[in-house]
């Protein structure tokens, strides 16, 4: 799909990957619609139908119909399933998945609606939505359990998502980044930061947002590219700890 001219909405979009992708769709000729929280360009919590529809609406509004809608909103607290002070808080839990995986699959249900009915492009395309899951959903660290469990589900999404919209030409893939610098990251001591990055193979670098939105990009452009989760790691594979 060609990004020039075309309207594209990131959730997340506020900071970290998100604000880089944003930044790169815009670069390239995109009518961009930036979703988030922190109440940059148009407040959504990804989590309410309502906010979301709306927000979707006022983007739509604005720019059309989007053609190309990558999610990026998502938290990460750090929590073990029982610590010191027992089990962890159910509501904790089900708060994780509720950012992670169901404002993910709300946001999609939603802009694929709206998709389906666009004129189609080149080879029948009428859009692509690109989602945010993590190596975490391969392999969860200790304390990491929520947030596996969350991306480990946006990973098993992406296929049948992609299967189910083909009929309307609508492609979906996703990216499983490692270690990247993201403000969550940067909330870590700078030498905890250093020792992540030695456990990357190569490059022993930690992973920078623009390289996520050069792969974001990728997956725009390269229409066979469909129903696949692409690892961005450095061939980082997470330990226990």
């Amino acid at each position: 799909m060609d990004i020039r001219g075309a309207a594209a909405i990131v959730t997340g979009g506020g900071s970290g990957l998100g604000a880089a992708t944003a930044r790169m769709l815009g670069a390239a000729g995109g009518k961009v619609a930036v979703l988030d929280v922190n109440g940059i360009a148009i407040w959504c919590d990804v989590t309410d139908s309502a906010a979301a529809e709306k927000a979707l609406a006022k983007a739509a509004a604005d720019h059309g119909p989007a053609r190309i809608v990558v999610n990026c909103a998502g938290v990460g607290p750090a929590k073990r399933i029982v610590g010191r002070d027992g089990p962890m808080p159910l509501a904790e839990f089900a708060r994780v998945i509720e950012i992670n995986l169901i404002g993910t699959f709300n946001v999609m249900r939603l802009a694929a609606t709206a998709m389906q009915g666009l004129e189609p492009g080149q080879d029948g395309e009428r859009g692509i939505i690109v989602c945010t899951a993590s190596v975490a959903a391969y392999e969860g660290q200790i304390g990491q359990a929520a947030y596996a469990a969350s991306k480990a589900g946006v990973v098993g999404l992406i296929l049948p998502a992609a299967r189910e919209f083909a009929q309307f030409g609508i492609r979906v893939n996703g990216i499983a980044p490692g270690i990247f610098t993201t403000p969550m990251l940067h909330a870590l001591p700078e030498a905890a930061q250093q020792s992540l990055a030695a456990s990357v193979p190569f490059p022993k670098l930690l992973g920078q947002p623009p390289q996520f939105a050069a792969l974001v990009r990728h997956m725009i452009e390269n229409r066979y590219l469909n129903g696949e989760v692409v690892r961005l790691d450095g061939a980082l594979r997470m330990g226990p700890r």
